[in-house]
């Protein structure tokens, strides 16, 4: 095989970018380790997106780019796979049951409030099912999922995301301090972000930043929710085609499973089952590798915090007009307050 120069100054940059963020990752690391008092209580996830976000402001070379965008996306996936060295199956089996009927209310809450308050607001339908769909399950991706299904355009999918991922920001900075003021458990607070947070990296980002049982909890929930795109997406196909059906046309959008499903999540379960296996197992050499390993995983969520810090444009945020903001924070609101709400019935706070 012949590596070319542009094939060479490709992976060149992949690397390059890929460095810069281990580097803020590392430097986010340090910071919550050694700051007194107000490392940990902040988080090295905080910390990571905060520098990403300034040094986004200044002007850097092209080529650091694509490195950029597989941390931020690539790199997350990998982490999470790995935290899976940490978590025992049967816990994450258990956690993922008793969040269930919470991801329902949340889910169904969003999307009703995006449907009524959609129409008060004068938002296209496309526009509000991707806001409600991206503030329910899982953000970027359940949006770029449900984009084909229902024959969004390009704008509106640019409203959506843009909406969903200034949430995704303000939430990482605004949970952990409100989860401690409220006075929430560990495992209140990773329930709560699981279920209410938009984004997988965001989500990640807040419950570690409260603690590592935070963040082990809001991983599993968010893994778990995160497959609900599936049924959501399905149902949405469905109706399409119903609609289509309806009006003598043959255009009922269009579905693929293999693109839609999160992956990742099939390799954090098999992380998690090796990891109950070699517990149980008695073999004394695994338990250090294991946490080495789930180390490795949470500083990489540093790293890919960075990315996505790197890759935000605060100021693009709001040229797509407030009434997409104003839907999307009354979903995210909903969304939040329900997930309070169904805890404190059923006892999880």
């Amino acid at each position: 095989m012949q590596i070319t120069a542009e094939h060479f100054r490709e992976k060149a940059g992949i690397f390059s970018g890929t460095a810069l963020c281990v580097l803020i990752g590392a430097a986010a690391w340090c910071m919550a380790t050694y700051i007194p008092t107000y490392g940990k209580l902040i988080g090295g996830p905080v910390f990571a997106i905060l520098m990403g976000m300034l040094l986004a402001f200044a002007k850097r070379p092209a080529y650091l780019e694509e490195g950029i965008k597989f941390s931020g996306k690539k790199i997350l996936q990998y982490s999470i796979i790995f935290i899976g060295f940490g978590m025992n199956i049967g816990a994450v089996v258990k956690t993922g049951s008793q969040s269930f009927i919470i991801m329902v209310c949340t889910i169904a809450s969003s999307l009703a409030t995006a449907a009524i308050l959609g129409k008060v607001l004068k938002i296209p339908a496309n526009t509000c099912t991707l806001i409600g769909v991206g503030t329910s399950i899982c953000g970027g991706s359940a949006i770029a999922a449900t984009a084909p299904v229902i024959d969004a355009d390009d704008r509106e999918v640019a409203y959506a995301i843009s909406t969903i991922f200034l949430f995704n920001i303000l939430a990482v900075f605004i949970f952990p301090p409100l989860g401690r003021m409220l006075g929430m458990s560990d495992v209140g607070f990773g329930v709560w972000a699981g279920t209410a947070i938009n984004d997988t990296s965001s989500v990640v980002a807040a419950g570690y930043s409260f603690s590592d049982l935070a963040g082990d909890y809001a991983t599993i929930v968010k893994l778990t929710r995160t497959l609900m795109i599936i049924p959501i997406t399905l149902s949405l196909a469905f109706l399409r085609a119903a609609q289509a059906k309806r009006q003598g046309t043959q255009d009922g959008g269009s579905f693929s499973f293999a693109k839609i499903f999160p992956w990742f999540v099939l390799g954090f379960l098999a992380t998690a089952i090796v990891n109950s296996i070699l517990t149980t197992s008695g073999w004394t050499l695994w338990a250090p590798v294991a946490s080495w390993l789930n180390d490795l995983g949470k500083f990489g969520i540093m790293v890919a915090m960075a990315g996505i810090g790197l890759n935000t444009n605060l100021k693009s945020l709001f040229r797509n007009g407030m009434r997409p903001i104003v839907l999307g924070l009354c979903c995210w609101f909903v969304v939040a307050m329900v997930s309070l709400g169904i805890q404190h019935l059923t006892g999880l706070l």
